[in-house]
Parts: C-alpha cells; structure tokens; sequence
C-alpha cells in the first residue's frame, strides 16, 4: 500500500487549491479514505472522509461547506478541492486509508495560506 499526496502550495487566503491522493497497491473505491492536516504545534485532525461503497463524505465543521472530497476510481485517485482557503488552514496535508485494521499515510503535502 502506497499513498502520494500533490498540489500543495502556497495560496493567498480565500484562494483556492486542489489536492490529490494517488493510491497504490489497492482499489481505492473498495476502502474509506480520509483526508487529515497537521498545523504546526498542533496535534493531526480529521478533515474529511469518503466512505468506500457509496462514497459517501463527511466533514469536520471547520471545513464544511469550503472543502469538498471526491475520487476516480478510474485513476485511482482522491481529491480535495478547498475553497475560501483562511490561513488556519495551513498545515501539512496527509492522505489516509482509514478502513480496516491499521492505517495507511501518505508523505503529506504543504498547504500554506498567506498574503
């Protein structure tokens, strides 16, 4: 199991940016993925969650409504398009398979929101 995370950046705040998830090793439709972010000092949190059958999401509050998780099975990739990005968002980005007996992470990718 393999997951590359890409397209983190910097963006001024209310900005936008799209994250990817490639996976490897694994048909990412047939598990639950989340995404997950790490600020400096702080302890890693939850953002959001795609379930693995119907693809269902859910989000943290802080992000609902501004961050929205999708996949294609095709490619074998998940996303995460954020909008109105605030610069509380920045952190380090992490890809995870989340269903089943451990977690799987990726290397995280750099958001930073900045003028």
């Amino acid at each position: 199991v393999q997951l590359v995370e890409s397209g983190g950046g910097l963006v001024q705040p209310g900005g936008s940016l799209r994250l990817s998830c490639a996976a490897y090793g694994f048909t990412l439709g047939s598990a639950r993925m989340s995404w997950y972010r790490q600020a400096p000092g702080r302890e890693r949190e939850l953002v959001g969650t795609i379930s693995r059958s119907s693809g269902t999401t859910d989000y943290a509050d802080s992000v609902k409504g501004r961050f929205t998780i999708s996949r294609d099975t095709a490619k074998n990739e998940m996303y995460l398009q954020m909008n109105s990005l605030k610069p509380e968002d920045t952190a380090v980005y992490y890809c995870a398979r989340t269903g089943g007996v451990r977690y799987y992470w990726g290397q995280g990718t750099q958001v930073t929101i900045s003028s």
